[in-house]
C-alpha cells in the first residue's frame, strides 16, 4: 500500500513537472514559414492549389495513405470549394477548405483534423521568379493545445516541411506529364514530317506478339492497351495526369509481317515495384526522330511510315524502331490519333 502511495506521488510530480515546462517552455501553437521553388508558370502552379480534385492527387497526404477516402463539395475550385476525408486504417479525418482566393498570388486554407474545433490556418503565396519559374511560400499558423499536447509543436513544422518536400516532387511530375501533353496537342500539324530530339523515358508496359491480319492487330493493341492502363490506375493507384500518353514500339517495317511483335507501354516518372510478371519496365532512351502527326484509320498510319522511312534513307541515316504515341487512347471502331516516331543515326 505504501509503495502505492510513493509511486502515486513520484506520477504526480513528474505530471506536474511536464506540465510545467510544457506551460513555461513551450509555445502554445506553432507559426512557421516553408518556401520552394518549382519550374513551372504561375499559372499553372496555382491552378493545382486552387482546385481541391486536382490538389488531393499531388499532395503527400493524401497520396500516401491508400485508405483515404475524400469527398468533394461544389464549387469544387476557389474560394468556398471543401473536401472532407476519413482515414480508417491511420484513424484520422478532417475538412478543409478555401476561405479565399486571389488568382494566381494568394490562397487561404482552413484544416480541421481530427474533430479539432480550432483549425490550422495556411496561407500560401504564389511569387513568378520568371516566366518558367514559380515560388510558393506556406505560412502556418497552429491552432492552440492545451498543456497536455503541446509536446506534439516540437514535431509539427518537421512534419509540415517533409510533406511538402515529397509533395512538391508529385506536383513537378503532375505538371510535367499536364504541359507535356498541353504542349504536344498545341504543337500538332498532322502529315507534316518534322525532326524532334526526344529525351529518355521510362516505360511501364507489355510485349506482345499477334497476328497482323486486316483489323486484328488494332483489337489486339486496344486489349492490351486496356491492360494496361488498368494495371497502372487501378492496381498501382496512378492517376491521368501522374503518366504520360501511351506508346507502342516496334520494328519500322514490320507492317509488312504476318506477325507481328511491340511493346505497348505507359511512360512513368520513375520506377516502383511490380508484382504482376506480365509487366515490365523498359528504358527509352533519348533519340533524333523523325515525325509525322496522324489521324485516321490505324491502317492508314502505313503510308506516313514509308514517308518516315524513305526521308531516313533519303539522308543516309540508318533508323530504329518505330514509336507509335496515341495522344487520344485507342479505342475499337474510332480512328486514332497518333505520334509516329522514327529514331535516326548515322
Amino acid at each position: 500500500m505504501r509503495i502505492f502511495k510513493i509511486i502515486t506521488v513520484i506520477l504526480l510530480l513528474l505530471g506536474g513537472a511536464y506540465a510545467a515546462s510544457m506551460y513555461y517552455f513551450v509555445d502554445e501553437n506553432k507559426n512557421f514559414t516553408v518556401e520552394k521553388e518549382i519550374d513551372y508558370p504561375v499559372d499553372k502552379v496555382f491552378a493545382q492549389f486552387n482546385n481541391l480534385q486536382s490538389f488531393t492527387r499531388w499532395n503527400n497526404f493524401f497520396t500516401s495513405s491508400q485508405s483515404m477516402d475524400i469527398d468533394y463539395y461544389t464549387p469544387y475550385e476557389g474560394q468556398g470549394s471543401a473536401i472532407s476525408y476519413v482515414d480508417s486504417k491511420n484513424d484520422t479525418d478532417g475538412e478543409m477548405f478555401i476561405r479565399y482566393e486571389n488568382l494566381n498570388k494568394t490562397l487561404k486554407y482552413q484544416l480541421f483534423e481530427d474533430k479539432n474545433e480550432n483549425p490550422t490556418l495556411v496561407d500560401v503565396k504564389f511569387k513568378p521568379v520568371s516566366a518558367e519559374k514559380t515560388k510558393i511560400i506556406w505560412y502556418v499558423h497552429t491552432p492552440k493545445l492545451s498543456v497536455w499536447r503541446r509536446v506534439e509543436n516540437f514535431w509539427t513544422e518537421d512534419r509540415f516541411a517533409e510533406n511538402i518536400t515529397k509533395s512538391m516532387v508529385n506536383l513537378k511530375n503532375a505538371l510535367g506529364n499536364k504541359v507535356e501533353k498541353d504542349n504536344q496537342m498545341a504543337a500538332i500539324k498532322y502529315d507534316s514530317l518534322m525532326v524532334e530530339n526526344e529525351e529518355d523515358k521510362l516505360l511501364l508496359g507489355i510485349n506482345v506478339s499477334t497476328s497482323n491480319k486486316k483489323d486484328a492487330l488494332y483489337k489486339n493493341i486496344v486489349m492490351n492497351y486496356n491492360k494496361v492502363y488498368n494495371f497502372v490506375t487501378m492496381d498501382l493507384g496512378k492517376r491521368d495526369d501522374e503518366f504520360g500518353y501511351p506508346i507502342l514500339m516496334t520494328d519500322a517495317d514490320n507492317y509488312k509481317d504476318k506477325e507481328v511483335s511491340y511493346f505497348l507501354g505507359i511512360p512513368l516518372s520513375k520506377k516502383i515495384g511490380v508484382s504482376d510478371n506480365n509487366f515490365n519496365f523498359r528504358s527509352v532512351n533519348p533519340s533524333q526522330n523523325y515525325v509525322m502527326y496522324y489521324k485516321g484509320n490505324y491502317e492508314g498510319r502505313i503510308k506516313a511510315i514509308q514517308q518516315l522511312i524513305q526521308k531516313a534513307k533519303k539522308d543516309e541515316m540508318r533508323f530504329g524502331d518505330i514509336r507509335q504515341t496515341f495522344i487520344e487512347r485507342p479505342m475499337e471502331g474510332q480512328v486514332v490519333n497518333m505520334k509516329l516516331s522514327l529514331s535516326v543515326y548515322k
